[in-house]
């Protein structure tokens, strides 16, 4: 927090420019609305983000193809942010193991004041401009990694302060912000500026910000995931069965994709040692597990190209 008046004087300054801190006239009565009419207005307002998104789709897809780029050579996929910025990263990192089947340090998400602003708020942690450097450099990051910095208003010191960091080390840098012309977005290489306006309740950017941040890291990290082949027809192939449902989840993704009854499909799976992917190959195939696992090597785990080599 500024601790003098200059420094105050120009935060209030930058603040009062940003879209996400606006109020609207129109929004000034919400504590006088009947409880069905704040619903509909809450969600008319909510109905912008998808379109907002939809406007950076040549900024995502680049994003994606350079974080798949950096997968294909060793590279991580890591997510920095404050504040609900750093949550939605960390929660999008930590569902890439038991979705895809990946190591937990493929996807890394770094929160601003570490994991107990999970929880709670860390006061000042994102003023700290040079706090994401020193995770990313306990991380040891390379140039064959992708940073992805998060955060709503664009200025976020901490994001800022990561992102330039990782650029200056050959790092792949994208910004997710949601006003235009950010220092965020000036900060990375690829900008994905997602204009979401005033928020229902002025500021809180945990609201239209911060659903169009978990639109945009769910693409990155899904369609990343799609073009390394961890899907198969739209259905995922690598997940990890960590509990029953995972585990039914398995039985029927191989029952109904390989065209097998559900005694076929556990049979599969116990041979496969739990591999969707694995007993799909066989059943598809009629391979062996050492063959079909030999294929799976050669083919960079894509299946639909291990399906071909064995046919």
């Amino acid at each position: 927090m500024p601790t003098d008046d200059s420094s105050l004087s120009a935060l209030l300054g930058v603040l009062s420019s940003l879209d996400t801190e606006a109020s609207t006239p129109e929004r000034g009565d919400l504590d006088m609305l009947g409880t069905e009419e704040l619903v509909r207005s809450m969600n008319a307002e909510d109905r912008r983000v998808p379109e907002a998104v939809a406007a950076k789709t040549t900024e995502i897809a680049a994003a994606v193809d350079g974080i798949v780029d950096r997968f294909r050579r060793g590279g991580r996929l890591i997510y920095i942010g404050a504040g609900t910025a750093g949550r939605i990263g960390v929660l999008d990192a930590s569902e890439c193991p038991p979705t895809f089947g990946t190591d937990p340090s493929m996807v890394v998400g770094l929160i601003a004041g570490g994991e107990s602003a999970i929880r709670s708020a860390v006061e000042n942690a994102e003023d700290d401009d040079r706090a994401a450097e020193e995770s990313l450099r306990q991380l040891e990051l390379s140039a064959d990694d992708t940073v992805v910095g998060i955060s709503a208003s664009g200025r976020t010191p901490y994001v800022v302060g990561g992102l330039t960091f990782a650029r200056a080390a050959g790092a792949l840098t994208v910004a997710i912000a949601s006003n235009a012309g950010s220092a965020v977005g000036a900060a990375a290489e690829i900008a994905i500026e997602v204009v979401t306006g005033p928020e229902f309740i002025s500021g809180s950017t945990r609201l239209k910000a911060g659903t169009a941040q978990k639109l945009v890291v769910n693409m990155l990290s899904t369609l990343s995931m799609i073009k390394l082949g961890k899907t198969y027809r739209g259905v995922m192939v690598d997940l990890v069965a960590t509990n029953e449902k995972l585990r039914a989840r398995s039985i029927s993704t191989v029952s109904r994709l390989a065209g097998v009854d559900i005694d076929e499909a556990v049979a599969a799976l116990d041979a496969a040692d739990g591999s969707v992917k694995l007993a799909l190959l066989m059943l598809m195939t009629g391979a062996a597990a050492d063959a079909a696992a030999d294929a799976l090597r050669r083919t960079d785990g894509i299946l639909r190209d291990a399906i071909t080599a064995l046919s």
